[in-house]
């Protein structure tokens, strides 16, 4: 982060808020001119600060209102192991998020579905599927209190 001043820190801010800010807009807000905003989203995206942009859909109104976190714990830890549960785990859309993590388990899923019945053909037609897995701890979310994509940037 040695590299980023304060009007990269605020421009990476501005879009973390609103994506689609023009740089007119970004540069009016800074009391810049739009052509060194442009640049500076140039270099900020070939350096690969910006990793992309999207849109945060509302997953209730899609359908997938059961958010299922399970913890899950392989057989074996040897490096192919792990490797091969990753990979199998990046073919399921059901899970939109994957850590590789420390403690009693070694990765917890975050897991959309529409109901019980759906996170139920997942796990059984899906995750168990998945061979060296030893065993999958399910959690349901009942109420999210905090859901959110931007990183924290202090200025």
């Amino acid at each position: 982060m040695s590299n980023l001043d304060n009007i990269d820190l605020q421009i990476l801010k501005f879009l973390q808020e609103d994506a689609l800010m023009t740089n007119k807009e970004i540069a009016s807000r800074l009391n810049m001119t739009p052509t060194p905003i442009h640049e500076r989203i140039k270099r900020l995206e070939k350096d690969k600060v910006i990793e992309k942009y999207t849109a945060i859909l509302n997953k209730s109104k899609l359908g997938k209102s059961l958010v299922v976190l399970v913890d899950v714990t392989l057989k074996e830890h040897a490096a192919i192991f792990l490797e091969q549960f990753e990979r199998d785990v990046l073919l399921l859309p059901e899970v939109v998020e994957c850590y590789c993590i420390s403690g009693g388990s070694d990765f917890l899923l975050k897991v959309l579905v529409k109901d019980m019945d759906e996170y139920r053909h997942f796990i059984l037609q899906k995750l168990a599927t998945i061979s060296n897995i030893g065993n999958a701890q399910s959690r349901f979310v009942v109420n999210e209190i905090k859901s959110q994509t931007p990183v924290p940037i202090e200025i």
